[in-house]
Parts: C-alpha cells; structure tokens; sequence
C-alpha cells in the first residue's frame, strides 16, 4: 500500500496509521505493515496527523504507529502533540524508532505511548507489539510508578480526604498498645467493602517505636527528614517517607535512632497529623507512653483517643494520673476510650466484677474488652506479621476484626450524615 493512499475512501476500514515524516525511510515498516493489516492501515505526515486524529472517522482506529528517527529528534513537539492527539481518542501508540536519544524516548513514552519496537525491525517484533496493542487494557493499581515500572505501593496523595485519626496510649508498659494499633489499623484495611479505603499508622514512639518490627519494615532516613523539618512538609514528601504494608497499609516508622520527645513542638506534631488527615480515612496514631507537650495537640484533633489498660494496679493508677492530668488542663477527656486488654474469659466471674468494680472506683467506661491471644500473638509480632495474618482465628484477632468494622461503619455513616 503506498503512502498517498491513507485517507482516501477504501471499502476496508482503517484500522491503524504509520505517521513519519517519511514512511519510504522505513521500508521495512511498510513491509510488515502491510503483512499484519493489508489494506486497513494507511500513512500520514505529522501534520496531517494532527488533523486527521481530531476527525470523527479516526475513532475507530486500533493504533497508530509514530515512527521516527534521530533527523526527527528537533520536532519533538510535533511528535508529542500527535501521541496527546491519540491518546485523547483512546488510540493506542506504537513508537517506532531508529537510533533516537534515550532521553527523547523516554518523553515520548511518558506523555503515553504504549508500547515501543527499535528499527530496523526485528523478525516478528511489530506482530508482537501489535498483539499486545490489542489486549485489553489493565488498569494500573494506585502506586504504580509508569516511568520506573515499578508497583511502589504508595498512593499518590491528593488531599481529597477528611480522615479519622485514632491516638493508641498505653496506660502501663506491655499494656499492648503497639500491638493494638498495628492490627486495628490492618484489621481497617481488610475490611471487604472497604476497597479504596487509604488507611495509614503513624509511630510517634520516637524513642522505642515498635510498629516497624511488628509488620517488619525497616526504618527509613527520611522519617528524621520529616521530623525535622515540618514547615517544609507537603503530601507528596509525607507520603514517600512512609512504607507500605502488603500494598495497602501506610507506614511512618519511628526514626532509626533513638531521639529526644522534646525534639518535637506541639506545631509540628500538629502538620504531620494534618496533612495525613488530609490524605488518608483513617490515621493510626502509636503514642508513647509518656504525655509530652504535644500529646495535646493529638488529643485535640483525635477523634477517639484509645487508651490500653490491664487489670492490675500499676494500670489503675496511672489512669488516675492520666484522667487527673488532663482535666487540670481542661483537655477533652471525654474522647478517652478506655481499652482492657487480656480481658478475663466469659467463664471467669471472679475477674468480671473485678473489671467492674474498677471501672467504677475509677469513674471511667471500659467500652473494649479484649481477649488474651496467648502466644500467637508473640508469635506473629516476632514474625512481623499482624495477626489476621499469622493466626487468623486467633480470640484477639475475631475482636480487633468486629471494632474495625464498628469504626468503618461508625465512618461511613458520619459521612452520609454529612452529604
């Protein structure tokens, strides 16, 4: 087929177009065209392209193979504009190219050229290309990086989100207040219907921070970055200092050494927590143990401040201090949410009224009771594996799942009250 052929009336359909600034200059392209496509397939100049592709009748085609040589490397704009042209009408783009730059190739294939065959054309490499043109086409998940071809698993933040920040404050030492928060925020992200869901844990233990080993992660240089300097912080850097988790849970470790709580103001703890509002539905926070100056400022913008207890003294009075503490300040105590872990069985009648009668010597609620999951639980935080993934059936894991489902529901409702 000659090149003066390509838009004129011809009873085949057009299904694909070389465009070049010469087709004679590929004569082997010619060749093979023909051979894949007969007469449906024609050639065009660049500027005819651009005219052409803005026509009704270009719609149909299946692609269109832009073939280009290092003499075409001064009329990349051109180039460019014919890929944007197609890609606009949901044509595919074959990138034929014969000792072009890597550079420009690399531009070319960013603006979304599909596929690319070097020239002279191997045997049966534009029949191969053409096979996979013709595939349907797979929608990337969220964090595939097309330009390194790497699944990096990060979401790519837009600040579209209104997210619900849950603070977990271990009352005690052991009380199991990391182990809480890795599996809560997991159990958040396994929920069925919650699928687009962005949920993520932030580790402000930053002295013995232990989210990183529980879902074994290492810890990256960047979280120092991000501590350090939150006046700079935007999305975009917040979200690349996090690690995921089986492609789907958020990850900011504490920072690999040790660092001072003071090192952090109320302003700063306060971005950081703002912009993953920002971008996430659901922001785990691991706190220390310790209240420091900017616990307030967690408390403040947590929705719920869950508080992990055990039934023993040490447990008791340290939530006398803590309750004490905060209603001197005039903070809002009423979002605490007093969680009893290693809760006794259903069958232990002694241990119920001892959780009752210290819920009311203290005048607090213990709205959560959790199980005891034995040494699985050791187990799969030994692993760096949560729970669900490790014991599935696990007495703790079947609680953690039903809260997580609770505090999505609780969410999705909130939200529809709010539309």
């Amino acid at each position: 087929m000659t090149s003066k052929a390509t838009v004129q009336s011809d009873p085949a359909p057009i299904l694909a177009c070389t465009i070049s600034r010469d087709v004679q200059r590929f004569d082997l392209l010619i060749d093979d065209m023909e051979q894949e496509l007969g007469e449906a397939w024609g050639d065009l100049n660049f500027e005819d392209a651009l005219v052409f592709l803005k026509q009704p009748d270009s719609s149909g085609m299946q692609f269109v193979a832009i073939a280009v040589d290092s003499e075409d490397e001064s009329e990349l704009s051109k180039m460019n504009d014919v890929i944007k042209a197609a890609k606009a009408k949901k044509i595919k783009v074959l990138l034929i190219a014969n000792q072009v730059s890597p550079s420009v190739l690399h531009q070319m294939l960013k603006l979304g050229a599909d596929d690319f065959v070097p020239y002279p054309l191997p045997e049966g490499a534009l029949h191969e290309a053409i096979e996979r043109l013709r595939k349907p086409s797979i929608v990337m998940p969220e964090g595939y990086d097309p330009e390194t071809g790497v699944f990096t698993g990060m979401t790519k933040p837009k600040g579209d989100r209104n997210g619900v920040i849950l603070p977990v404050h271990g009352m005690a030492g052991g009380a199991g207040a990391s182990t809480f928060a890795a599996n809560l925020a997991w159990e958040l992200c396994l929920i069925p219907e919650s699928e687009g869901t962005r949920v993520c844990i932030i580790d402000l233990d930053l002295q013995f921070g232990s989210i990183a080993t529980y879902l074994d992660l290492p810890r990256k240089e960047a979280v120092l970055e991000v501590l350090t300097d939150t006046a700079a912080l935007d999305a975009d850097s917040l979200v690349k200092s996090m690690l995921t988790f089986n492609d789907k849970l958020h990850v900011l470790t504490a920072p690999t050494d040790m660092l001072p709580l003071e090192m952090m103001q109320p302003d700063d703890i306060g971005r950081i927590l703002d912009m993953a509002q920002a971008n996430f539905d659901f922001v785990i926070v691991d706190m220390p143990s310790t209240v420091v100056g900017w616990t307030e400022a967690v408390l403040n913008r947590a929705h719920v401040y869950f508080a992990l207890l055990e039934l023993d003294l040490r447990s008791a009075q340290n939530i006398l201090r803590f309750v004490r503490a905060l209603k001197a300040e005039a903070l809002p105590h009423d979002k605490v949410r007093y969680v009893l872990n290693r809760a006794p069985k259903f069958t232990d009648l002694s241990g119920k009224a001892r959780v009752k009668r210290m819920a009311e010597s203290l005048d607090i609620d213990i709205e959560v009771q959790l199980p005891d999951g034995g040494e699985q639980v050791t187990q799969a935080n030994d692993h760096g594996l949560p729970i669900a993934e490790n014991a599935a059936k696990n007495p703790l894991r079947k609680e953690l799942q039903k809260l997580a489902k609770s505090l999505y529901d609780l969410n999705k409702s909130a939200e529809v009250g709010r539309a």
